[in-house]
């Protein structure tokens, strides 16, 4: 049995859970209904779109009309282009964040634990927000050159200090009386990383890991825009170079859309259950 449930009498020791109930989920009607609520704003919004730039007769060159945009996402698909690049941004955006993880937990973790270790490094995490990602494309240029190792970098760093800071915060939150039971049951320190400061911590975690791949997602287009040869930015920037604002509004179309997938159906239900999981929330009856 984990420590984190051992010492926690707020929290239920794990097994079997009862099978749902059935108000336990939302019908297939309000899940519609809530869809269709999310989605009104983006079919009101290609309505104005679309009126606006027929109304005044903008020129394709200077803003695109629905369908220029649609075509172009069928000929991006029709070329092989959409894949590869979306290839290309999700793999380095995977390999950053997966780096990210790994140095800003234990970091994190060691600071909350740690008051010295916080007192020292927290002025350079607070000067560190403000330069964290697109501050460091040009130094990262110089340093890894171009490709796929410095939009890496730049993902890495503009999620690390944000999931850094929440970690942190996280582990400061564990009650002392929790951190304190757990020691005196003779917990080694792997076993209180493992078992009560991760666990306890985790809700601040997914929280930081949300707002962190947010930044990264904003790095990752922006050094793309810079240093690659393929990848979403990559799209942008080769559609400007040749006036094609079609390609460069279906671009941003596909960048806002994904983050808005990532979002709602990873990041926010992660969240949610890891909150109900570990969020340190009495258990009634």
């Amino acid at each position: 049995m984990q420590l984190l449930s051992s010492v926690n009498p707020a929290r239920r020791p794990p097994g079997p859970r009862k099978p749902p109930g059935p108000g336990s989920r939302r019908p297939p009607g309000r899940r519609a209904a809530s869809a269709a609520r999310f989605l009104v704003p983006f079919v009101l919004l290609a309505v104005v779109w679309e009126v606006a730039v027929t109304v005044t007769g903008t020129p394709m060159r200077v803003f695109p009309q629905v369908e220029d945009v649609v075509r172009a996402l069928a000929r991006m698909w029709g070329e092989g282009d959409l894949l590869r690049h979306l290839g290309a941004s999700l793999r380095r955006m995977g390999i950053g964040a997966a780096l990210a993880v790994l140095t800003a937990l234990p970091f994190g973790i060691a600071l909350g634990v740690s008051a010295r270790l916080s007192a020292f490094f927290a002025p350079l995490l607070r000067f560190s927000v403000a330069l964290a990602g697109i501050a460091w494309i040009p130094i990262a240029t110089l340093w890894l050159g171009y490709g796929d190792g410095a939009v890496i970098f730049i993902v890495w760093n503009a999620m690390f200090f944000a999931l850094t800071y929440n970690t942190m915060l996280g582990v400061r939150q564990i009650p002392m009386p929790l951190l304190r039971a757990a020691r005196s049951l003779g917990a080694s320190r792997a076993r209180m990383f493992w078992e009560v400061l991760l666990p306890g911590a985790m809700p601040s975690v997914v929280t930081g890991l949300r707002v962190g791949l947010g930044y990264g997602w904003r790095g990752l287009v922006a050094a793309e825009i810079i240093a690659t040869n393929a990848g979403l930015g990559y799209a942008l920037f080769l559609a400007q170079k040749y006036f094609e604002t079609d390609v460069i509004i279906a671009s941003m179309i596909i960048i806002g859309v994904l983050w808005l997938l990532m979002d709602r159906l990873v990041l926010a239900p992660l969240e949610r259950r890891t909150v109900e999981r570990w969020g340190m929330k009495a258990v009634t009856s």
